[in-house]
């Protein structure tokens, strides 16, 4: 029968096993971001690393210069952001599902190139540039396909398991850099390579597992393959033989109405993101810059200037196991985005992000202070307050920052421009996570510490953003969420109270409106039929989709 036909009940609504499979499967994009992320920071600790790649020093020394440091760790992040923009194409042309397996096969020619590195730092970071284009795509293509495919009722749980799985790839990767940081003898190359070589096998099953799953219902409807839309639809409601159900037929509605409108116009540009023309569609830069805005500051919080530097950082604060360390770190990072899956769907996104910035830059206040007023070197007690105080930071990114703003970013744009947005928007989180790859060791040398009073003001200032700004989308669909955005009415600081047309509230509707709406479609119909003098109506749900459009633009027209 397959998973298609198999659902569970979720807030009142049937959700297909298929669509939480779906959101699993894909998540693994988010692993191997996270794993990616998570190998570095102890990787440029390793003996043999160092042998290989680094440079001699005047001491006759070998160790890393700042500048080849920031070029091995930056430059993936370069490859990410051109990955990233190259997404925005290849998630058009290709369709959804074959887009992922894309940036699967990219990312593992990456890890490939990289593991036969010999001695060049150059062929090294060649192939971590290369994995970052797969990485890229895969950080684009992944919220967009949740967004799109997954019922409402747990489309901010799923899409948030993005991030968990990110926090679930670092902490693996600090296990295994943990377990193979004792490789008998320094001349030995197994360490690293292992670390790396473990991604490709952890890249396979989403390579392989989501040419199994259904297509985007949205993609396929873009391009005006209606009925393979309605059966995607209704396999990810658990409803493969029951396609006409009420359920399916009022997501296929909303979904169709929204597409018809934005497609009058034509396909969207990347000149339109930034200017709104020539579709006009309300608020439709001001949803770019929000966006980018958003994932900027998602990375100048300062969470990977904890996990890509956080072993060497409190190696010279003089802790005595550093790797230890971020793996404490790691575990805080799991742990504390489950939470998150919950908040988002209970509390909304503009609470949780909110005092979660606020709450973040008082912990970095105080990492900075304590660093600078009572250097860990000479204090061994301030070592122990700065690790407590990157915990309680990364305890609450983990829970708001990290898993919310893809949600925010899978939901915000139309369907319209939503790939090129999503793009640039994510675009801008490799854009921040570059400037901190490359400028920490920089700052480590020159401020030290004191580095962190420019995270602290950066949490001050995006969680400014999110309550000046951002509007609440807690249970909308897609099509709501942008038909909010588009009422000039409507302001962020009273979003929450918005409510679509035919709603009593966000999760309920008004039996009586759509009694209505179907009453005036049956008429209209019979009034067709007696028009041309037909004796037998034609019911048929093509018709009804042509009915249904005819009343939107009446709608419209009022």
């Amino acid at each position: 029968m397959g998973l298609g036909t198999f659902s569970i009940r979720v807030r009142g609504a049937e959700c297909g096993i298929e669509a939480i499979v779906l959101g699993i499967m894909t998540s693994i994009g988010g692993f191997l971001f996270g794993y990616d992320t998570g190998q570095i920071s102890s990787t440029l600790l390793f003996p043999d690393f160092i042998n290989r790649f680094g440079q001699t020093q005047p001491d006759g020394s070998i160790a890393f210069d700042a500048t080849i440091k920031s070029l091995i760790v930056s430059l993936m992040s370069i490859g990410t952001l051109i990955g990233a923009l190259a997404g925005a194409y290849t998630a058009d042309w290709f369709g959804r599902r074959r887009n992922l397996a894309i940036g699967v096969f990219v990312f593992v020619i990456g890890n490939i190139i990289q593991i036969t590195a010999m001695y060049s730092w150059i062929h090294l970071t060649i192939g971590r540039i290369v994995a970052g284009l797969g990485i890229g795509v895969l950080s684009i293509g992944v919220p967009m396909f949740q967004s799109e495919c997954c019922p409402r009722e747990i489309r901010g749980a799923v899409v948030a398991s993005y991030q968990l799985m990110i926090t679930i790839g670092i902490l693996i990767s600090n296990i295994v850099n943990y377990g193979v940081r004792d490789t008998p003898g320094d001349d030995t190359d197994a360490s690293w390579r292992i670390v790396i070589g473990l991604g490709i096998g952890f890249s396979l099953p989403l390579g392989v597992g989501i040419l199994f799953t259904p297509e985007s219902p949205r993609w396929l409807a873009g391009k005006g393959r209606w009925e393979e839309a309605r059966m995607s639809m209704a396999r990810l409601r658990g409803m493969k033989y029951d396609a006409t159900n009420v359920l399916v037929g009022e997501d296929f509605r909303e979904m169709e109405q929204s597409i018809e409108q934005q497609n009058s116009a034509g396909q969207g540009s990347w000149m339109e993101c930034f200017t709104g023309q020539p579709s006009g569609i309300p608020r439709l830069v001001y949803r770019t810059f929000l966006g980018c805005a958003l994932q900027f500051f998602q990375q100048w919080t300062g969470v990977n200037y904890f996990f890509y530097y956080g072993a060497t950082i409190f190696q010279s604060a003089g802790i005595e196991d550093p790797i230890q360390v971020q793996l404490i770190l790691g575990a805080v990072n799991v742990a504390c985005t489950i939470p998150g899956l919950y908040l988002i769907e209970r509390l909304g996104r503009r609470v949780p992000l909110v005092i979660g910035g606020l709450w973040q830059a008082v912990w970095l206040l105080i990492f900075a202070i304590i660093g600078i007023a009572l250097p860990p070197t000479e204090n061994p007690t301030s070592g122990i307050v700065m690790i407590v105080c990157a915990c309680m930071f990364i305890a609450s990114f983990a829970s708001t920052w990290g898993p919310f703003v893809w949600v925010v970013i899978g939901e915000t744009f139309p369907l319209r421009t939503r790939a090129k947005q999503a793009s640039l928007a994510t675009a801008f989180n490799w854009l921040g996570n570059f400037l901190i790859g490359f400028l920490t060791p920089y700052a480590n040398n020159g401020i030290g510490y004191a580095f962190g009073f420019v995270f602290f003001g950066c949490n001050f200032v995006a969680a400014g953003v999110v309550y000046f700004f951002l509007f609440e989308t807690k249970s909308l669909s897609l099509e709501n969420v942008d038909e909010m955005y588009s009422d000039r009415n409507i302001k962020p600081l009273t979003s929450k109270k918005w409510v679509p047309l035919g709603y009593i509230s966000r999760k309920e509707r008004d039996g009586s409106y759509w009694e209505r709406r179907h009453s005036a479609l049956g008429q209209k119909a019979n009034g067709v039929g007696e028009e041309h003098g037909e004796k037998d109506v034609d019911t048929s749900p093509e018709r009804g989709i042509s009915l249904h459009q005819e009343s939107v633009a009446d709608e419209l027209r009022v």
